[in-house]
């Protein structure tokens, strides 16, 4: 299977992030455009997640740590640790979750 972001459909998940979903058998793959000052709520879910900071300035929260990540950053989520974020200026995310996302597709 193959794909063209500028093909797959984009989905408002949260308020201020929209997203556009790749699925595997045993992955999701997420691609964020994220408004500055949108917010991603404090939660958890038994998904591992790796988040990459494509563009812009993201400051996350991971069990309690706050830290502002910029382009370039990567940052291993374990599964059920609790996390948020917000974004201080306009930015693109990616997100890699294993297993599949199902509520993404």
């Amino acid at each position: 299977m193959e794909y063209h972001l500028n093909e797959l459909p984009t989905m408002p998940l949260f308020p201020g992030l929209k997203a556009k979903a790749v699925h595997g058998a045993e992955l999701s793959w997420i691609f964020w455009e994220v408004e500055q000052g949108a917010e991603v709520p404090e939660h958890h879910h038994p998904h591992e997640q790796i988040m990459h900071v494509v563009a812009g300035e993201f400051e996350f929260s991971l069990n309690g740590h706050t830290k502002t990540y910029t382009s370039g950053a990567v940052v291993v989520i374990p599964s059920n640790a609790v996390h948020s974020g917000k974004a201080l200026t306009p930015c693109t995310l990616m997100d890699v979750f294993t297993p599949v996302r199902e509520e993404y597709k």
